[in-house]
């Protein structure tokens, strides 16, 4: 599988503007921030097969894929190549790279907790009241033991079903623009 890092990607996309960046991220990740030109696709939604067809990819031109940090756009990458298609290239670092190179970005209007923050905040919150509910009752530690093989089995399989979880959640989907009017006063495009 190839990999790009964010500025020899910026580099390939100024020479050939006609490149596609695919961004898979949540709605709501997209829209607080994402590199100029990207599309979103969220993971939870991709199917590798709809979108070569739907998006025209082939073999004969790399389609770069960008997530947060890398690890979603390779799953991503992986799907594409099981579908046929050589020529997804995963950009290593993700946006978070692409905004510390200062690369150009669309801002959205709203910041989002990003997935893995939420399941940060999810599993410690579960664990914390497992833990302290267990001085009342012993059976209460069973909720931080089940976080816990929950990250075991997350790093084994390299998934995260509260991530998935989460990130079908009303607060994770982008919000509609209500009028024309509030589409044209927002200068984000995103």
């Amino acid at each position: 599988m190839s990999t790009t890092t964010p500025t020899q990607l910026n580099a390939a996309l100024t020479t050939d503007p006609s490149s596609q960046l695919i961004d898979v991220r949540t709605p709501a990740e997209f829209e607080e921030v994402h590199a100029v030109g990207a599309i979103n696709i969220p993971l939870g939604d991709f199917r590798a097969a709809d979108v070569i067809s739907k998006h025209g990819l082939s073999s004969d031109k790399p389609v770069y894929m960008i997530c947060k940090m890398g690890g979603r756009s390779q799953k991503a990458c992986d799907a594409l190549a099981s579908a046929g298609l050589t020529s997804a290239v995963n950009v290593l670092g993700g946006t978070d790279a692409w905004v510390g190179a200062g690369l150009p970005v669309v801002h959205g209007e709203k910041a989002a907790f990003s997935i893995m923050r939420q399941v940060q905040l999810l599993a410690g919150s579960i664990a914390l009241s497992g833990a302290l509910l267990s001085f009342l009752n012993p059976l209460w530690a069973i909720l931080p033991a089940f976080i816990g093989a929950g990250f075991i089995f997350s790093g084994l399989t390299n998934t995260c079903g509260m991530g998935a979880m989460l990130s079908k959640m009303p607060w994770n989907q982008a919000k509609k623009k209500k009028t024309e009017t509030a589409a044209a006063t927002c200068d984000t495009g995103g």
